[in-house]
């Protein structure tokens, strides 16, 4: 790794000079190029930069510890080695994911559709966990998060959520998180303490560029109108403002009724419409090209289970990679790189190993 990086890092001094030179200035496409570029390996200069001090202080711990005889003043330089080691670890697995080329759908804009699966009440609350989780990761992550759709439960939380992410290394960060994710904890409502199990599924899709073709005819859509209606049963609006697109050809449907104007919702019915039709052809494209090419790879199949939240013993398991975690409080607060970081490196190198016995 280390020479690798050692290699990186060196391009960083001719990125400043292109930068500086007036020609890229003028050129606008290729000075934004650069300079996201310069971003990438001046954020990969500083993760290793923290690394080599934290390597430099761990060693003069141990020096420290071949000498000193004082108990208290041991316990302190042990406390404060096991605690860089920690560090150490972490870096190691951040610079590790920062190395992996990036992609050319990294920064796509994309969009997540959440539902409640078997369970009932509690897999809807935990929509609402979910919804609250991927928020606080794209606020750390500088996104923006912007609800395209959602029906709320009666009991809290939501039946179903759409919404869309965008900001540096959106898609790259969030791919993985398509399939079935299980939730076993205590309901509030359960006065036993008894355990109970459910699921929620979450589909990830790449919202499609603007010069991206999505063809959608006119004659191809049912488009109905209806009344919002809140939990309970409520009505939000008087007026007939939520919008269903329906796309006849495939029998996707989207939907939308959270602005109160019914040109908002049918231009976000769209939008989402648009995201399902791309994914779909994306996904049939991917099955022409082999059914175990290196593009099938981790492609987020719905009906997999794929991750178990167990609140009781606050453990997370990802069973794609056999990662198991006891920090599931931190994770639910938002802190899903210790999860989505080990898996982009695990599905890179599957992507390496599928390419070469395919070469």
């Amino acid at each position: 790794m280390k020479a690798k990086v050692k290699g990186m890092l060196e391009k960083l001094s001719s990125v400043e000079d292109q930068m500086g030179d007036p020609a890229v200035v003028s050129n606008q496409k290729k000075y934004t190029e650069l300079a996201s570029e310069h971003k990438y390996l001046t954020r990969l200069k500083e993760k290793w930069d923290r690394l080599e001090s934290v390597e430099n202080s761990i060693i003069d711990d141990q020096d420290f510890l071949k000498t000193e005889a004082d108990e208290q003043f041991r316990s302190e330089i042990e406390e404060e080695l096991e605690a860089l080691k920690k560090e150490r670890d972490s870096l190691i697995k951040e610079i590790e994911v920062i190395i992996i080329p990036p992609d050319p759908t990294d920064n796509k804009n994309t969009i997540v559709e959440i539902r409640a699966g078997t369970g009932g009440d509690e897999a809807a609350i935990f929509v609402g966990d979910c919804v609250r989780m991927y928020r606080h990761f794209a606020d750390s992550k500088g996104w923006s998060f912007e609800a395209l759709s959602f029906t709320e439960s009666d009991v809290g939380g939501f039946k179903e959520y759409q919404f869309a992410l965008s900001g540096e290394g959106a898609y790259r960060f969030m791919k993985y998180e398509g399939g079935t994710h299980r939730v076993q904890r205590v309901p509030k409502t359960e006065t036993q303490g008894r355990v109970h199990t459910s699921a929620i599924t979450v589909a990830v899709l790449i919202e499609p560029d603007e010069d991206e073709e999505v063809n959608i005819e006119e004659k191809d859509i049912r488009v109905d109108t209806y009344r919002a209606s809140g939990a309970g049963g409520q009505h939000v609006n008087t007026t007939d403002s939520a919008v269903r697109i329906t796309h006849l050809p495939t029998g996707l449907v989207s939907y939308c009724s959270e602005e109160r104007s019914q040109i908002k919702n049918r231009a976000k019915a769209m939008r989402l419409l648009r995201a399902k039709i791309a994914d779909k052809a994306r996904l049939e494209k991917e099955k022409e090209i082999a059914e175990d090419r290196a593009s099938q790879v981790g492609s987020g199949d719905r009906s997999e289970r794929i991750r178990t939240y167990n609140f009781p013993q606050n453990r997370l398991t990802d069973h794609r990679i056999d990662l198991t975690l006891f920090s599931l409080a931190e994770v639910m607060e938002g802190d899903l790189d210790q999860v989505v970081g080990p898996l982009v490196a695990f599905y890179y190198q599957k992507r390496l190993q599928a390419d070469h016995h395919a070469g």
